[in-house]
């Protein structure tokens, strides 16, 4: 099956992308080296970007699973 493996493509692009996008230790606690400790909860794009990615590197895995299926 092509089109599974190039939709396996664009989603490994999209899963990078997405991870490359994440920032950890943003602000300016992070500069100083300080401040990791404290909770927050995640909001707006930012929770749209980790349950992206989250979806992305499921449809990743489950991708090569159907193919397997597919080819019986």
């Amino acid at each position: 099956m092509k089109w599974l493996q190039i939709v396996q493509i664009i989603i490994a692009i999209l899963l990078m992308v997405s991870i490359l996008l994440q920032n950890r230790e943003s602000g300016l606690s992070g500069v100083f080296g300080g401040g990791g400790s404290v909770y927050r909860t995640k909001r707006g794009a930012e929770k749209f970007l980790f349950t992206a990615t989250i979806v992305l590197a499921i449809i990743f895995v489950l991708i090569p699973f159907s193919e397997l299926f597919l080819n019986k």
